[in-house]
C-alpha cells in the first residue's frame, strides 16, 4: 500500500512539475500537495484490510478535504493568477538551476504527503469490528474544521475580489480574530485524522502528523513565509495587524493604546 501510494504521489508531483513550466506558476505544488493526500486517502481506503466502514469513512474525509482545498487553490491563487510572492522569492534566492530545484521541491512535497498520510494507513488497516468513540469524535471535529477552513477561504477570496481592497489587509470575519484562520482549521483537520487512527494498532503514530503540521506551519513553509511576503507587500499596515490580531488561535482582537 505504502509503495503504491508513493509511486502514485511522486508521479502526480512530477506531472505537475512539468505543467508548471507553461503555467509559469510554481504554486501548482500547493494544489498537488492537497490533491496528493486525497489520492492517498482513496488509495488506502481501496487497498486496506480494515473494516470497510472505517476505511471509506477515512477515504471520504481525506478526499473531500483534499479535493476542496485543491480546487480552491487552483481557482483562487493559481489558474489565471500571477505566481505568489513566496515562489518568486525562491526564484530570486536560488538564481541558478531553478527548474531542477523546483523538481526537488515538488518531490519533497510528495514525500511529505506519504509521511503525513500515516493516519490514513493506520485507519485503513484497523480491523476492529466497530467504530470507537474517538472515531465518531474525529468525524465531528473534521466536519467543524472543514467548514471553518472553507469559510475562512471564502471570506478572504471575497475580500480580495474587491478592487478597493487591493494591497489592503483582510480583517473581515474570521480574519479579524486570527491572522491565519485557514491554517488553524487545517491543523484541526489533522487532529481529526489522528483521532480517527488512534484506536488502530500503533495508532499513536498518527499523532505525529498534526505535530509535524504544527511544526511546518510555525517554523517552515506556513506562517513565516506567508508573513514575510505580507510584510513585503503590505508593510506597516500588516505590522499593525500583527500587533492586534492573534497569529493562529482565533481570539478577540487586541486594542492598541
Amino acid at each position: 500500500m505504502i509503495l503504491a501510494g508513493a509511486i502514485a504521489v511522486c508521479t502526480l508531483m512530477f506531472v505537475l512539475w512539468l505543467i508548471h513550466f507553461p503555467l509559469r506558476n510554481a504554486a501548482l505544488v500547493d494544489a498537488g500537495w492537497s490533491g496528493g493526500l486525497a489520492l492517498l486517502g482513496i488509495l488506502y481506503a481501496a487497498l486496506g484490510a480494515g473494516l470497510p466502514e472505517r476505511r471509506w469513512l477515512m477515504g471520504a474525509m481525506a478526499a473531500l478535504w483534499g479535493i476542496r482545498l485543491a480546487i480552491h487553490l487552483l481557482t483562487d491563487r493559481i489558474l489565471g493568477h500571477p505566481e505568489e510572492g513566496r515562489y518568486q522569492q525562491l526564484r530570486r534566492e536560488w538564481k541558478t538551476g531553478i527548474g531542477l530545484k523546483f523538481l526537488a521541491f515538488y518531490e519533497f512535497q510528495a514525500l511529505l504527503c506519504i509521511v503525513l498520510a500515516a493516519p490514513f494507513y493506520l485507519a485503513a488497516q484497523n480491523a476492529a469490528p466497530a467504530l470507537a468513540w474517538t472515531e465518531y469524535l474525529a468525524a465531528a471535529l473534521w466536519l467543524v474544521a472543514t467548514a471553518g477552513e472553507a469559510l475562512a477561504d471564502r471570506q478572504l477570496a471575497a475580500f480580495k475580489r474587491s478592487p478597493a481592497h487591493r494591497g489592503k489587509v483582510c480583517r473581515y470575519g474570521l480574519w479579524n480574530w486570527s491572522r491565519h484562520p485557514n491554517y488553524f482549521f487545517e491543523w484541526l483537520i489533522w487532529v481529526a485524522f489522528a483521532l480517527l487512527a488512534l484506536p488502530a494498532p500503533h495508532g499513536w503514530i498518527g499523532l505525529l502528523s498534526p505535530a509535524l503540521m504544527l511544526y511546518f506551519l510555525f517554523r517552515v513553509t506556513g506562517i513565516p513565509a506567508t508573513e514575510a511576503q505580507a510584510l513585503r507587500s503590505r508593510g506597516e499596515e500588516y505590522r499593525r495587524y500583527q500587533e492586534t490580531t492573534s497569529a493562529f488561535l482565533p481570539l478577540p482582537p487586541r486594542r492598541l493604546s
